[in-house]
């Protein structure tokens, strides 16, 4: 086999549907954010970026930075370690404590990253209980979906936050059966919400554990931050919670919070979790700093809710299409691929305006689009900006507009 010609045959479909991937070049400056540098064919331009998962701009605030320097010059670099394998530092232990207390659970347990947090547990739960079955909304993310798939273990797939196709699937099982009700509380590329009591409530009436992925939620809902599971009141009902440091709280690593005896096992059976380094001590120490300071400053969150509540209306008073959303998202809608990367490549180059495409596999083919993360530090000036860069694009490319337009 011509292994190069069959990588570049692959590769060369991508483009011409439109769906290969550029990775923007950028160069974040402390106190400058959202701006960034971007560095394209050998020029360095100034731009705002306008997607981040940096949601609170938490990777930028002076008490995380703080921390990382004074535990990078307490502890060094690295871990120097597996968890097991002299990796578990103090640090690593302080966070932990921090983020079962901000959830109000028993114990948690942190990994390298909120894909791995999610791949493992599930993973771990569908390989390591007897005929357990897992249900899973249809539109989890990929690494729910991985794990599901590598743990072996039965599987359900239920419609998007229907819970009553979920409740009919779960009477098809005995009530003792053990089962998993897998879900996420914000779906990241649509903004919508599940409704977790009722969700929580048709897990219970079956006798199912319930797993929520909260990764978009995270310091960013109920009045302490811990998420939406928190603002609803039904956290102390779900079994367990996954999130991730890598977007609000503005690091990288992901975790798991749960009961004691469920963080312990998915501790000692977890391959995942017990054959990889574990997180940098510095990494531990700041995402520790940005939890504590979320917890008491939900000013932050109304501000950001406000941000992206005035981006929805301003860009639909202007036509531009946002798709439905009850989140902090703004989904844009342009539903073509090569249409939905010359609308990125353009706000880049002609407005100096970062929006990554969001093209399939993330979405299905036809409902590709621009997935905007207004910030609490996107002022007027910058939101100005990008209502007018976007009718320009729009009317440049000839994408349609929805009714309200007042063009």
């Amino acid at each position: 086999m011509d292994y190069e010609a069959y990588f570049a045959e692959r590769l060369d479909a991508l483009k011409r549907e439109g769906n290969y991937r550029v990775f923007a070049d950028l160069e974040r400056k402390v106190g400058a954010f959202p701006r960034a540098a971007n560095h394209a064919d050998g020029e360095v331009r100034d731009i705002t970026i306008w997607c981040s998962n940096d949601y609170l701009g938490m990777g930028m605030h002076p008490e995380v930075r703080g921390a990382m320097c004074d535990a990078i010059n307490a502890s060094g670099a690295g871990a120097g370690g597996t968890r097991n394998i002299s990796g578990t530092t103090h640090y690593h232990v302080l966070l932990e404590d921090e983020l079962a207390s901000w959830h109000g659970k028993e114990a948690a347990l942190t990994f390298t990253s909120g894909y791995v947090a999610n791949l493992t547990t599930l993973m771990t739960l569908g390989a390591q209980i007897p005929d357990v079955v897992l249900f899973s909304d249809e539109l989890n993310h990929n690494s729910m979906i991985e794990g599901i798939r590598h743990s072996r273990a039965a599987k359900k797939i239920w419609k998007h936050n229907d819970v009553e196709h979920l409740a009919k699937l779960l009477a098809e099982y005995p009530k003792d059966h053990p089962k998993v009700v897998i879900f996420e509380s914000v779906y990241s590329m649509d903004g919508d919400i599940a409704p977790l009591d009722e969700i929580v409530s048709c897990a219970e009436e079956y006798g199912a554990m319930t797993f929520l992925d909260e990764v978009h939620a995270v310091g960013m809902y109920g009045t302490r931050g811990s998420g939406v599971a928190e603002r609803d009141g039904v956290a102390h009902r779900i079994d367990i919670i996954q999130g991730t440091m890598g977007k609000a709280i503005g690091v990288v690593g992901g975790y798991i919070a749960g009961s004691a005896r469920m963080v312990d096992f998915v501790r000692s059976f977890g391959a995942g979790f017990i054959f990889t380094t574990s997180l940098p001590p510095a990494v531990a120490a700041g995402a520790r700093a940005s939890v504590r300071w979320l917890k008491e400053h939900d000013e932050v969150r109304v501000r950001h809710q406000e941000r992206a509540a005035t981006a929805k209306r301003r860009l639909l008073e202007r036509g531009i299409p946002v798709m439905p959303s009850v989140s902090h998202i703004v989904p844009v809608l342009v539903g073509d691929a090569t249409l939905c990367k010359q609308a990125s490549d353009l706000l880049l180059t002609r407005h100096a305006i970062y929006v990554q495409p969001i093209n399939y596999p993330t979405v299905p083919k036809g409902t590709e689009r621009l997935r905007i993360t207004p910030t609490p530090l996107h002022d007027d000036a910058a939101m100005d900006h990008l209502v007018e860069a976007l009718c320009d694009v729009w009317q440049t490319l000839g994408i349609q507009r929805v009714q309200q337009a007042a063009e």
